[in-house]
């Protein structure tokens, strides 16, 4: 992790998660499941939060849009992808909605945590070959 990437990472109100990021917290992740049971999963701990709003939910593009309402306000899109049967990945978007042009690594706690629900509701697969 170089030094202008972590400067970057809190002088931002964006964060989003790709496959070889150079924050690995901030990688794809991969579950034992299928597109559907993923999106399924994400709507559930969207619905059963009070911290947040779902927006609208494509199940032909497998994308969720939700609202951070408690706490920082923070738009999110997730998208899932199944990329063989049983391995779904999930990635985040996270735009934080504030008065100033950064977030002090909000964006990038919010993805975290997000993940951490995710994980108590699916498999997660650490060996992705």
């Amino acid at each position: 992790m170089g030094v202008r990437n972590t400067i970057g990472k809190y002088l931002s109100n964006h964060a989003e998660t790709k496959e070889n990021h150079w924050d690995e917290s901030l990688n794809t992740h991969y579950y034992k499941t299928s597109k559907d049971k993923g999106l399924r999963a994400l709507e559930d701990i969207i619905k059963n939060s009070p911290s947040y709003e779902l927006n609208a939910v494509s199940a032909e593009h497998g994308e969720i849009s939700m609202y951070v309402k408690k706490g920082k306000k923070a738009f999110v899109v997730a998208t899932v992808i199944m990329v063989r049967p049983y391995q779904t990945a999930i990635d985040f978007s996270v735009t934080t909605e504030s008065a100033l042009p950064f977030d002090l690594g909000y964006s990038s706690k919010l993805i975290k945590t997000l993940y951490n629900e995710l994980n108590k509701h699916l498999q997660l697969i650490t060996d992705k070959k």
